[in-house]
């Protein structure tokens, strides 16, 4: 592949991909939901987790995730305490719990 094609399949890649209807459509809306850095980080990461089979389910799975956290993915990973690990125990993506 030339550097030409290289540039031409790179940006026909961010016209299909770099749109709001297809973040509507994919999983990475969830991400997307947040403002701060670090909520946008762990909530990309645990959806990225799922991110396997229907994308319906998985954005489904995912926002029932983000609840189980109490849409604010940072502050429950870092001030967490043992009893609210039981509130994720009914998880379940597929295979995944």
């Amino acid at each position: 592949m030339t550097k030409k094609e290289l540039k031409e399949f790179l940006d026909a890649k961010v016209e299909q991909y770099n749109r709001l209807d297809f973040i509507d459509s994919d999983p990475i809306q969830i991400p997307h939901k947040f403002s701060k850095k670090e909520d946008i980080e762990i909530a990309g990461f645990l959806s990225a987790t799922i991110a396997w089979g229907n994308r319906k389910s998985i954005i489904n799975n995912a926002n029932k995730m983000m609840q189980l956290l109490d849409n604010a993915p940072f502050d429950f990973v870092i001030n967490h305490e043992e009893k609210d690990l039981e509130q994720l125990e009914s998880f379940v993506h597929r295979t995944f719990n």
